[in-house]
């Protein structure tokens, strides 16, 4: 793909877009659960490219302190929408369970 197509590209997707306002609650606590999340996952990387997968205990209190705010945010979510942490946890397991009897626990899709 040469320079032009990109401009093309840009200028052309540019008519699909507009700015939807997102003042609400939820919206900064979900941004930080994504960033959180992503700060797990880069450091869990980190542990597989770099030391084989050998997690040490240094690992394991910095993953621990980014779990704990990825628990924050979720936990402000569950408040904003009116839910307890019991209660999604509680329809997580009942998800999961339905899936294991009906041998749909691998796959695609959230109905499956």
């Amino acid at each position: 793909m040469d320079i032009e197509t990109f401009n093309i590209y840009q200028r052309e997707s540019r008519k699909t877009w507009g700015v939807i306002p997102m003042n609400h609650p939820i919206v900064y606590p979900t941004m930080g659960l994504v960033n959180e999340a992503g700060e797990v996952a880069g450091k869990v990387k980190k542990i597989f490219r770099d030391r084989e997968g050998v997690i040490s205990d240094k690992d394991r209190q910095e993953l621990k302190k980014e779990l704990g705010d990825v628990l924050w945010y979720l936990t402000q979510i569950c408040t904003e929408l009116d839910l307890t942490l019991e209660e999604v946890a509680e329809a997580n397991l009942v998800k999961l369970f339905s899936r294991l009897e009906r041998g749909t626990i691998r796959g695609d899709g959230d109905e499956r």
